[in-house]
């Protein structure tokens, strides 16, 4: 028994139904489910919602939630953070929640912005036109705006708080125990404990075989049990059944290095609820 709250479909670069997600769940007994497609943007992407669809998609997840009595389902966004473009907080008042996360950092010459978590090859054409390949430089401002973000249009979660390592392949350019780079997200970790937000801990790298530990690292995980802040499990899933992959595994990492309850939408709040390798406790 879980509940997830990052979970793409159709309208955005996910596959399936909206109802696809809700009997995968229903099957799996879930307590809720939160779907998070990725929030419009006001320039071109191959993986965002359109902006003429997001009545109809809080519309949709609306009428599911009055025939689907059998699990709770929230509407929300993964809303990026540009600064002066966009933020969670444009998406906020229409929603249950949102997931706030870095998916663009800076922009080339011609205007085009620079995904960080795209291609590898369009990471280093980024790392080298506009970083003059200084991976120094690109990790700092990545964490420079997380916190922004944090600081300045807050969601209720964090997404995928290192996924910037994605690219980091064999560690080919960044050490995570160099000393600047942990020092950028113990920065981080202060301005969410500040916050009160909840970091997820987010399993699609692992299942994807893009990542050995979730999104954030096991040490990083260890900070946020050291500063009691509140995480909660999800998949970030693009395929219903894809809905909980990995969960039994990482909640096994998370008892290990000693979290005893996962944040859950539920009753209409986040509510602190015990959790095993099984799920959660009720």
């Amino acid at each position: 028994m879980w509940a997830n709250f990052h979970t793409h479909s159709h309208f955005c670069d996910g596959k399936g139904e909206l109802t696809d997600y809700i009997e995968e769940a229903i099957q799996r007994k879930m307590v809720s489910l939160g779907f998070s497609s990725h929030a419009p943007l006001p320039f071109p992407t191959k993986w965002c919602m359109k902006s003429e669809d997001l009545a109809g998609y809080i519309a949709e997840i609306e009428k599911i939630k009055n025939t689907n009595p059998a699990i709770e389902i929230y509407s929300g966004l993964e809303a990026d953070y540009i600064p002066n473009i966009t933020s969670p907080r444009l998406f906020q008042e229409k929603l249950d929640y949102t997931i706030g996360s870095i998916h663009f950092v800076e922009k080339f010459p011609d205007g085009k912005r620079w995904e960080i978590d795209g291609t590898h090859s369009l990471f280093l054409d980024g790392y080298n036109k506009i970083f003059n390949n200084n991976i120094r430089d690109i990790i700092v401002r990545y964490y420079e705006l997380t916190r922004e973000m944090i600081e300045l249009a807050c969601p209720p979660v964090i997404g995928h708080l290192d996924k910037i390592k994605i690219q980091n392949v064999d560690g080919k350019f960044f050490d995570e125990h160099d000393t600047w780079y942990q020092e950028e997200v113990k920065k981080t970790i202060a301005c969410i404990e500040s916050s009160g937000a909840i970091v997820e801990v987010n399993t699609r790298g692992l299942y994807q075989k893009k990542s050995t530990t979730p999104y954030p690292s096991p040490w990083i995980l260890e900070i946020l049990h050291q500063k009691k802040i509140p995480i909660t499990i999800s998949s970030d899933a693009h395929h219903c059944q894809d809905i909980v992959n990995q969960f039994p595994e990482t909640a096994s990492l998370l008892k290990q290095i000693g979290f005893q309850t996962l944040s859950v939408l539920h009753g209409g709040s986040w509510k602190s609820f015990p959790f095993n390798e099984h799920g959660l406790v009720r």
